[in-house]
């Protein structure tokens, strides 16, 4: 199966970048940003290939365990805003550092998601000092504050002379000497500020980074996917354990069919990844404890979109994008996103769907009960019966699950 770590995680951007988005108010396209400055960084340096792509991934990825570390806090919504400047903020560092160690980077950099949070004088959360913070660390450090606090985005000439003028103020204390000269040389290079605005980032990102063949196994990319369904699942206190129970349901589904290996691995990643649209939903939603409004309803029937628009421009993920996507789709043309028909929906999506059902109402919410597998069958069989979801699958499930 053709899979490109770099291309995946540029797909997914924008998804990840929602979390940034929620919990610590940053503009759109900040992860890449971070990954461009950090990437033209890691060229100054003369990095090799491999490390400048990584660098990208490593951008990308740096705050990929702050939901994880929401939940573990207990920290929802209404406290979002206070949370980044308690200690336990740092925990995310640590999540995250343990989160990437299965993924398949081309270098064997460590750390550097630990100790993205350190400053160059020592005051960060682990007190790391000058050299002793991973290369690529500083590069992230830097590039994540000065987006942060200054908003590349958005430069005008008065922002830039005040920006230009902190960097200097800060070199050798927050930032390495050499960084900032390094970026001092880099933004003064004409339409430097240009292309990191929202219309030419992700252009300018993918045209930079370095062309480099890579393939991983089957086995590797599921270790990978499980990594984001905690990330995916954590996002909302209601389903920290959604997609790991469905991935679970699915594989036990392919074995009773007699699936080969690769199928039943890909169809167990569109399990992983069937929400990962729900990153682009505001926390407000998805945390609500009382009953949708129309116009909520209306954004978070959008999640199977952006499934969608984050997983089938990647290469190789032709058929997992499709599974993944069309979980909301009903055979009678009432499902979302695109309101698919029977004729429109394969026996695989069919599957996911008719599971992710089963999972919803077999789990416990904080607002309603788990339940048993025959009161779940009965309303599959109803479903199905008003021409909405398979009811050879539904029988299938009951079969398989009766015991469970």
């Amino acid at each position: 199966m053709k899979f490109k770590f770099s291309d995946f995680l540029m797909s997914i951007s924008t998804a990840l970048d929602f979390i940034e988005i929620d919990v610590l108010s940053v503009e759109t396209n900040h992860l890449k940003r971070v990954a461009y400055v950090s990437l033209r960084l890691a060229q100054y340096f003369n990095l090799t290939i491999q490390e400048q792509i990584d660098t990208v991934s490593f951008s990308i990825l740096h705050d990929n365990g702050l939901t994880q570390t929401l939940l573990n806090n207990k920290v929802r919504y209404n406290d979002l805003k206070e949370f980044y400047q308690r200690e336990s903020f740092k925990e995310h560092c640590i999540v995250g550092e343990h989160n990437v160690k299965s993924f398949p980077f081309l270098t064997k950099h460590k750390n550097i998601i630990k100790y993205h949070h350190e400053t160059y004088d020592g005051k960060g959360f682990f007190r790391i000092k000058g050299d002793n913070i991973p290369l690529i660390a500083q590069f992230i450090a830097f590039s994540d504050y000065i987006d942060f606090v200054f908003k590349y985005k958005k430069v005008d000439d008065k922002k830039k002379e005040k920006l230009i003028k902190y960097i200097k103020e800060q070199k050798n204390k927050r930032f390495s000497g050499k960084i900032v000269d390094a970026f001092l040389e880099i933004s003064g290079e004409d339409g430097f500020w240009y292309l990191l605005n929202d219309d030419n980032i992700e252009r300018t990102l993918k045209l930079e980074i370095p062309l480099y063949e890579q393939k991983t196994d089957i086995d590797n990319i599921l270790k990978i996917m499980n990594v984001f369904s905690k990330i995916i699942d954590s996002k909302s206190q209601f389903t920290e354990k959604h997609s790991d129970g469905l991935s679970k349901k699915i594989c036990k589904m392919c074995e009773s069919y007699n699936y080969d290996y690769n199928e039943k691995i890909k169809l167990i990643i569109a399990g992983k990844l069937h929400d990962i649209g729900k990153l682009a939903i505001p926390i407000e939603i998805l945390d609500k404890p009382k009953k949708l409004d129309n116009e909520e309803i209306l954004i978070m029937k959008k999640h199977s979109y952006y499934t969608n628009k984050c997983l089938s421009n990647i290469d190789g993920f032709e058929d997992i994008a499709k599974w993944a996507s069309n979980h909301h789709e009903k055979l009678n043309g009432t499902g979302y996103p695109k309101g698919l028909k029977a004729h429109e929906l394969d026996f695989n999506s069919r599957l996911v769907a008719c599971l992710d059902i089963y999972q919803a109402l077999t789990e416990e919410r904080p607002y309603k009960k788990s339940f048993s597998h025959k009161e779940a069958i009965d309303i599959l069989k109803n479903m199905a019966l008003n021409n909405q979801i398979d009811i050879d699958i539904t029988n299938d499930i009951d079969k398989v699950f009766e015991s469970s």
